[in-house]
This record gives structure tokens, C-alpha cells and sequence, in this order.
């Protein structure tokens, strides 16, 4: 009666310290980005306070210039001739960290130089890596794909990308994206699949011409439509056939392209990004 006793007390202490004691150690991590305009340091700042995470910066040894044409022609330089900038470097251990959040604004396409420059000179094998950007029109979708050929061996996450005509939007949405992908606790709101893709009608294409309206980088005509509810709204993912740029006839179009527009309840639609 007493080994019985003492074998139920055993296994009352081992249940206890299963509960307790033996609890997964939280994931240790790190936020790294480039800013060039301080968008992409907003959002960097934003994930780094709701997780808690240490934050740095990568900063280039020779800064591009504020300019938005010099930056074009120096980036335009810079691919033409196959070379990186010199980046300082980066003073966190990244080998203590579990999860990367590595975050830029898109230039051409794809992460901006310097990031192309951290990621040619660090191994990132075995690491979670959160990608994160800031764009005009778009580019998380093709700069993600690049990441994940720069970084074969690590595990690409979702990713999080915001045009800078819509830095209001990012305190709700990065609330959104951290909870929907685990790394925050709480309620949200689990987005339904998008509806079948249908001919646009009239109506849906005003709700795509105001969108997309006064935005000199994108001239396209919406072919088909499906949507989604949203919290407060509904979100449009518009099929448009890319169109020739008045502004410059030699930019061939890029044929078709996807466009994300979203319609809060009483609000001006406003496209959230495109997939070229």
C-alpha cells in the first residue's frame, strides 16, 4: 500500500511539472531592416513593440540619396554593373535568434540593395524568416521568391507588405498579420477565401478606376473580379490587362497583373497592392 502510495505521489509531481514546470521556451527574435524614407523603419518599429524583439538597423556605408530619381539612377547603375554597396555591420549575434523579421522598401522589383547585400554575406540556414516591405505599388510577392533563393536553407514565412500611401493602415494590420501567424495572442479575424473570378461589372469597374486613379505607375483595365468580406468592408482582387504608359511609350506593358482594392464601409476604395 505504501509503493502505491509512493508511485501516485511520483507521478503527481512529474503530471505537475508537465503543466507547469516544462513550459516551450518563447522564441528569441530579432527585427533587422533598411529605411531609406522611414516607412520601413515605422513598420520595423511596430513589430519590434508588439513582440517585444530586439531591433537593428542595416545602415549603408554610403547612403543613397533622399532623391527619388538619384536613388533610381543609382540603383540602375548599380544592377547594370553587378555591384552591392557596402553595408556597416550588423552587431547582433544572429545565430541566438529563432526568427528573423527582415524588412526593406522594393526597389525594382525586389528588396533594396543593402538587404540584397545582408543576405549575400550571412547564413541564415535553419532560421525563421519573416519578410516585411514597403512599396508604391507592390513587390512582397517577387522580393519573398528572391529571399527564398538568397536563403535556400531557411524557412520563409508569410510575409507582410504596405504601400507608403497607406502608413495609417499599418498599426491594425501588423495587430492582424502577427496574431493570423502566431506570434501574438488574441482574437482576429480569419479571412474567408476569395469567390470565383467573374467578368467585372460597371459598377465593379469604377470601384477599380477610382482606386487605381492618380497613380502614374499603374495603367490597367480590369477584366475580372472576385471578393472577399474584410472586417468593415470588402476586398476586390481585380484580373487587369496592364496597359501602355502614355508618360513612357518605350515601358512595354506587363501584361496581366493582379490588383488587391479594398472598400472599407463609407470610404474611397484605395488599391492595396499589385502582382506583376
Amino acid at each position: 500500500m505504501k509503493i502505491v502510495k509512493l508511485l501516485l505521489a511520483v507521478m503527481i509531481v512529474a503530471m505537475t511539472a508537465a503543466c507547469s514546470g516544462e513550459k516551450k521556451e518563447a522564441q528569441k527574435i530579432l527585427v533587422l531592416y533598411y529605411s531609406q524614407t522611414g516607412n520601413t523603419k515605422a513598420v520595423a518599429e511596430e513589430i519590434a513593440n508588439r513582440l517585444g524583439a530586439d531591433i537593428e538597423e542595416i545602415v549603408a556605408v554610403n547612403p543613397y540619396d533622399n532623391d527619388f530619381q538619384a536613388t533610381i539612377d543609382r540603383c540602375k547603375q548599380e544592377k547594370e554593373q553587378g555591384v552591392l554597396p557596402d553595408i556597416n555591420p550588423v552587431k547582433a549575434d544572429i545565430s541566438k535568434y529563432d526568427v528573423v523579421f527582415i524588412g526593406y522598401p522594393v526597389w525594382f522589383g525586389t528588396y533594396a540593395p543593402p538587404v540584397t547585400a545582408f543576405l549575400s554575406n550571412v547564413d541564415l540556414s535553419g532560421k525563421k524568416i519573416v519578410p516585411f516591405c514597403t512599396f508604391g505599388s507592390g513587390g512582397l510577392e517577387s522580393s519573398v521568391k528572391d529571399m527564398a533563393a538568397a536563403q535556400p536553407k531557411a524557412e520563409i514565412l508569410p510575409g507582410y507588405g504596405v504601400r507608403a500611401a497607406r502608413m495609417e493602415a499599418v498599426p491594425e494590420e501588423i495587430d492582424w498579420f502577427l496574431k493570423a501567424n502566431g506570434f501574438l495572442e488574441g482574437e482576429y479575424t480569419q479571412l474567408v477565401e476569395f469567390s470565383a473570378q467573374h467578368p467585372v461589372t460597371e459598377e465593379e469597374t469604377a470601384v477599380f478606376d477610382t482606386a487605381v486613379n492618380g497613380y502614374p505607375m499603374l495603367h490597367a483595365k480590369a477584366v475580372t473580379v472576385s471578393t472577399r468580406q474584410i472586417p468593415n468592408g470588402t476586398e476586390y482582387l481585380f484580373v487587369a490587362q496592364d496597359l501602355p504608359r502614355e508618360d513612357k511609350p518605350d515601358m512595354p506593358p506587363a501584361g496581366e497583373i493582379k490588383v488587391y482594392v479594398s472598400v472599407i464601409n463609407g470610404k474611397t476604395p484605395v488599391f492595396t497592392r499589385v502582382v506583376r
